[in-house]
């Protein structure tokens, strides 16, 4: 059954009775971001289509979009973990496709133009404006997203996972597009020549941009995510990491961007020799950064939660089975076949997010990282968990008898500094708490015990409270 949260789900202050002024109000703030990008959408789709006629529009636009739905479900694969809300990656894909795209071609056309006048060298521009213009203009407009999302929605923004998926999902957006205007040019260029076949340009184009290379935009700009990671996962008071680290991110995403665009001037198999000892070698390596970090969240999934089954707030498998990511699929499965089809694998999902978020924001205050919404954070995420247990716990526990191997209760409870005698052998607690986890006495949800005594509404003492 559900319950309302015992503790207030606002931040301090938020209660005061003041009005937010107009141009504060969420609607006004979405209309307008909206509207930005609406706009931005429209405009880069009027450039395009008029540098390449509407049937070498048509044409580009078939082709850019194959790689667009292989780049996303990666990124959302590597997002399992603690996935991200929907409208922060159509957000950054709409920035990378159309503002920042945008801002790229009007930026990038008039700096060689202005630099082919100054010079009188339209070749020379044309070079600059690729290794140099083209890398600082573009990589700046990316980072813009995340950015954005950074400032805005910091409590999505947690880890270096979140910067990697956001920088992404904005790059494979601005790649689609231009993927979109090189393509349809190179089809009207085929149109005039009168090339057909494997030796058009068209072909030569997709094999380079989609075939070869479709990770090297978001390649470059997740290095700027990877710096926004890091600063989300730094102190408060660290505030010359919290800036500079992104900043060296940027830089490092700008160099490499620039490196591969200059590739061609360095001979005939040049393009070829970045490609094979550069790009593939960095996209190898950060793919493994990438599943490392993964897997790292999942351990400090079982390594953090189990001072809440110690507590009662969860269930003595549930660490584990969140712990693993094919367990977790075991229980929405579970929760889809027998508690109600999709809404109940709905309310499982949810819960396994709520948790990941719960173990996350204990593992930040370990460390002395967390904010000061500490306290009512923690309250919200178990507030939520308690909604939903009704649903989830069964699909969870049916998922540790067929997933999870459970260990001792010596190995379940001693690293985390309790004593295993008086645990059950299975990790579940012996003394007051129920078979299933609960308190047995008191309802965790309330905060209170059942002789009136306040029973602390966080599963321990919190020493990170400021």
């Amino acid at each position: 059954m559900a319950i309302s949260p015992p503790y207030p789900t606002f931040p301090p202050g938020s209660g005061s009775g003041a009005h937010p002024h107009w141009w504060q109000r969420r609607w006004v703030r979405y209309g307008a971001l909206i509207t930005l990008l609406a706009l931005s959408g429209l405009v880069i789709l009027a450039m395009v289509r008029r540098q390449t006629g509407t049937e070498g529009f048509l044409v580009g636009l078939g082709l850019a979009v194959l790689p667009v739905p292989w780049l996303i479900a990666a990124f959302r694969w590597l997002d399992r973990v603690e996935p991200g809300p929907w409208r922060n990656l159509v957000f950054a894909f709409a920035w990378g496709a159309c503002a920042a795209a945008l801002i790229a071609i009007v930026a990038n056309t008039f700096a060689t133009k202005w630099i082919a006048t100054a010079t009188a060298d339209p070749a020379g521009a044309d070079t600059l404006g690729a290794t140099v213009i083209a890398p600082v203009v573009e990589e700046s407009a990316k980072a813009a997203a995340v950015l954005l999302v950074f400032l805005f929605r910091r409590r999505d923004f947690t880890g270096i996972v979140d910067g990697v998926v956001i920088a992404g999902i904005t790059a494979t957006g601005f790649a689609f597009t231009e993927n979109i205007l090189y393509l349809g040019t190179a089809f009207g260029t085929d149109q005039l020549t009168g090339d057909r076949g494997i030796a058009s340009v068209t072909a030569a184009t997709f094999f380079v941009r989609v075939v070869m290379s479709p990770f090297a935009h978001p390649l470059f700009t997740v290095l700027t995510g990877i710096g926004f990671g890091v600063a989300a996962l730094s102190a408060e008071r660290q505030h010359a990491r919290r800036a500079l680290v992104p900043l060296g991110g940027l830089l490092l995403a700008m160099s490499m961007h620039a490196f591969w665009n200059g590739s061609s001037t360095f001979g005939r198999f040049g393009f070829f020799a970045v490609y094979g000892a550069f790009m593939v070698p960095a996209f190898g390596l950060l793919t493994w950064l990438a599943i490392w970090t993964r897997q790292r969240e999942l351990r400090t999934v079982r390594e953090e939660l189990p001072v809440y089954v110690y507590a009662g707030w969860l269930g003595p498998a549930e660490p584990f089975v969140l712990g693993s990511m094919r367990a977790r699929r075991t229980a929405r499965d579970y929760a889809r076949q027998h508690f109600g089809g999709r809404p109940a694998a709905r309310a499982v999902a949810e819960y396994e997010a709520y948790a990941t978020s719960l173990a996350f924001l204990r593992h930040r205050g370990r460390q002395g990282r967390a904010g000061a919404d500490f306290v009512d954070r923690e309250r919200e995420l178990l507030a939520e968990l308690w909604r939903r247990k009704e649903v989830a716990r069964p699909a969870l526990e049916y998922a540790a008898r067929s997933s999870v191997r459970m260990p001792t209760a010596t190995a379940y409870w001693t690293p985390h500094g309790y004593p295993a005698h008086g645990h059950q052998a299975h990790g579940h607690p012996a003394h007051g708490h129920q078979a299933h986890g609960y308190p047995a006495h008191g309802h965790p949800a309330h905060g209170y015990q059942a002789h009136g005594h306040p029973a602390a509404p966080y599963p321990v003492h919190n020493p990170y409270r400021t």
